[in-house]
């Protein structure tokens, strides 16, 4: 039996209302085009994925960095990848992690180059590849890179140095243990370490062309044979300088070992729980530091803003202090020194 017309009529109406308010209520939330990353996916646009790749990956300074970066990365809602040499002289390692992201398509590379000329030739082949890079911590001869973000190391040399003079009062023999040629980095700050001694005609400068390399263990090689002839241990050498956490750990190991600790004023760089502790000790009279946490953190900012349009600052400073037994305490000081990572890194 047919339906009378009218009816099907009826029914057809009905049934066309039904699919439009279907259509117009909220897609489930299940659905990938309602949240997340997975709304990006379903729209054709491609999650930010931003490689990070420090000098090394074993000294407390960059355990910081990777915390500062990773915070940087949950607040901007990007991915990072973190991955360099183990250890701060393999530069055929670090160039390798270099081409091998390019090679990956990541969406930006963020580097601390191991050396300023070295590593010029895989950034440039980044930027070929249009996949922009911001430099940090230490600088990268060209004009390739987005942006540099470090601390302005001339000027923390500088610190120190104006340290060690209102401690030797204003006159004696000092020595600088370099880090190693070709780190931009460490290089400013004796720049800038030495330059403030030569405008002080009290201070003598007795050896400035030493270099304690990579690792702990060959600074504090270093270290034990310029103590030696220098004649350290019978009161001929005021005042030390190191740049880095390893050369300033090496020798803090050599002065303890000859027994010159506590006769010379030893200023270095860089912080970790062995060097603050030997600064309360007295060890160490005085410590510039950085703000890694900082560093890792802009780093990965500048870059996303770069990412998404922003105007990011060719260079951005990220700041540097000298601290003595007598500021340890201090909470803005602290906060530098001793950052909680666990939040980040669960460590």
């Amino acid at each position: 039996m047919k339906m009378p017309a009218v009816l099907r009529r009826r029914a057809l109406l009905v049934g066309i209302a039904a699919l439009t308010l279907a259509a117009c209520k909220d897609p489930p939330k299940s659905d990938p085009a309602a949240s997340g990353d997975g709304g990006a996916r379903a729209t054709g646009v491609k999650r930010l994925k931003i490689a990070v790749i420090p000098k090394g990956t074993t000294h407390e300074f960059w355990k910081s960095v990777h915390a500062g970066a990773v915070k940087a990365s949950k607040e901007l809602d990007v991915d990072i990848v973190w991955k360099g040499p183990l250890k701060e002289d393999d530069l055929k390692a670090q160039i390798d992690v270099v081409n091998t992201f390019v090679a990956q398509g990541v969406s930006g590379i963020v580097l601390a180059p191991l050396n300023d000329s070295a590593l010029r030739a895989p950034v440039r082949s980044a930027a070929q590849a249009k996949i922009p890079v911001v430099v940090f911590d230490s600088d990268l001869q060209g004009d390739e890179h987005v942006s540099f973000v470090a601390t302005d190391n001339v000027a923390a040399g500088k610190l120190a140095a104006e340290g060690m003079a209102t401690k030797l009062g204003g006159k004696g023999k000092v020595i600088v243990l370099r880090y190693q040629e070709g780190s931009a980095s460490t290089q400013n700050r004796e720049k800038g370490f030495l330059d403030a001694v030569k405008g002080k005609p009290g201070l003598e400068l007795v050896s400035d062309n030493q270099y304690g390399g990579a690792t702990t263990e060959s600074a504090f090689q270093k270290a034990e044979s310029l103590l030696v002839a220098h004649k350290a241990e019978t009161g001929a050498i005021g005042g030390i300088f190191t740049p880095n956490e390893s050369t300033t750990f090496g020798m803090l190991q050599a002065l303890k070992r000859s027994g010159v600790n506590k006769k010379v004023k030893f200023y270095g760089f860089d912080s970790s729980d062995k060097l603050v502790a030997a600064l309360r000790d007295g060890d160490i009279d005085g410590l510039v530091v950085q703000d890694p946490f900082n560093m890792g953190y802009l780093a990965v900012k500048t870059m996303t803003e770069h990412l998404r349009g922003k105007p990011v600052e060719k260079r951005i400073d990220t700041g540097a202090r000298l601290v003595d037994k007598e500021s340890l305490d201090d909470p803005a000081v602290k906060a530098i020194m001793s950052p909680d990572l666990k939040p980040w890194l669960g460590e």
